[in-house]
């Protein structure tokens, strides 16, 4: 990591630590050129999606306007947690570098439950819409 990407993770993490948030800095590097950085707005914006790595893959992808990231690289200042590790695998971003992990006292808080609905008649239903939505996605990609 060369020292420009680390002074914009430096700069971003205070930031976060600005605003009372985690001091967690986020690049985005594609082909060597720094797309976008974020850092942690979570308190801030009182938004659960305001972590770094989300809101430099929003930028990033409104820079490219594409979703798709594939090609680019994320330097973090901290090892992602698990939702913004599926945000970053989802956007295709080739590699992550972070600095730190997390310590083994601060585990993730997870109180939520998932819960499969049983009902055939609804399944069936939302399996059609699924089918024909890849149905069409492949006539389009032909």
């Amino acid at each position: 990591m060369d020292s420009e990407i680390f002074n914009i993770l430096m700069e971003n993490a205070n930031k976060s630590l600005e605003n009372n948030d985690v001091p967690v800095g986020a690049v985005i590097v594609k082909d060597g050129k720094v797309l976008a950085f974020g850092y942690n707005t979570r308190e801030k914006d009182q938004n659960v999606l305001g972590h770094a790595e989300i809101n430099t893959i929003l930028e990033a992808q409104r820079f490219l306007n594409n979703w798709n990231l594939s090609g680019c690289d994320m330097y973090v200042t901290l090892v992602p947690c698990s939702m913004c590790l599926e945000i970053i695998k989802q956007s295709r971003i080739d590699n992550i570098y972070y600095l730190l992990d997390k310590p083994a006292s601060k585990k993730e808080f997870y109180k939520t439950k998932m819960k499969k609905i049983n009902d055939a008649n609804y399944e069936n239903k939302y399996a059609d819409i699924l089918s024909y939505f890849f149905k069409k996605l492949r006539e389009k990609n032909k």
